[in-house]
């Protein structure tokens, strides 16, 4: 027995003929207590490479053997990936997909999808998160920059007087005010991590990364972390922080 979920039959698993597996992993996703079959299948030029596109999720249900595909919106990267576990809290795992899309940008691709009773039901979506967490970075004066939310009603203050001399004279004064208005920017989200914040019930939450930089990609100012957790209904922040990098120590004496 067959279905489909947002694409196209292929049959069973086994004759994906033109398809390259890309990871598998197994785990009880429907709640059975039976151990399911899970599968990502793309496309590769290379049988070696770590391109692929038209990426696929395959789920086998392991007491029916019925074969579930769902096509993924963003279906193209590099190192397509699979992680089974907990995040919505009923004891049953979910599934993530990752997919790294390459670029100096260091974005990427995520969607979770629970499976619970066989039913396919999208807890996350990259495209989704990207919008509900913009921000605005701006170049402030006496070597400050700004990245505020007033969607989400935050402000973060990033310190770059460290920064030197020949970086800091293309936008200040030597008086600390800013030349002109400057702009910076927090790229997409580029990392998620399954982590597990309650040991005693072993769900995940989710931490996400978003990258700061200033006027160009090569200048990382710091990082957006937020750490997701599953309400019932979606992942929502339950700490939302600004990290930077570390500097050598200077001696002020």
């Amino acid at each position: 027995m067959y279905r489909q979920f947002q694409g196209h039959m292929y049959g069973n698993y086994k004759y994906f003929e033109n398809r390259n597996l890309l990871d598998m992993k197994q785990g009880d996703v429907t709640g059975d207590g039976i151990i399911d079959n899970v599968y990502l299948y793309g496309n590769k030029t290379e049988e070696t490479g770590i391109f692929a596109d038209n990426i696929t999720l395959v789920i086998e249900d392991g007491r029916s053997n019925e074969i579930t595909t769902i096509n993924l919106q963003n279906n193209a990267g590099y190192n397509a990936r699979l992680f089974l576990g907990d995040f919505s809290k009923d004891n049953i795992s979910d599934i993530l997909v990752s997919i790294d899309l390459g670029g100096s940008g260091g974005y990427g691709t995520f969607y979770i999808y629970s499976f619970r009773n066989n039913i396919p039901r999208q807890m996350f979506d990259v495209e989704k998160y990207n919008k509900d967490y913009m921000f605005n970075v701006n170049y402030e004066d006496f070597y400050k920059v700004s990245v505020r939310s007033p969607l989400l009603d935050i402000l973060f203050t990033i310190d770059i007087s460290y920064k030197g001399h020949d970086y800091l004279s293309q936008y200040y004064y030597e008086n600390g005010k800013l030349k002109q208005p400057t702009k910076g920017e927090v790229l997409a989200l580029g990392a998620l991590y399954p982590i597990v914040t309650n040991e005693k019930n072993m769900n995940y939450d989710l931490l996400a990364f978003q990258r700061i930089i200033g006027t160009t990609n090569a200048d990382t100012l710091g990082y957006i972390e937020n750490l997701l957790t599953w309400n019932g209904t979606q992942f929502t922040s339950s700490r939302l922080f600004v990290s930077i990098l570390g500097t050598k120590l200077i001696s002020l004496y």
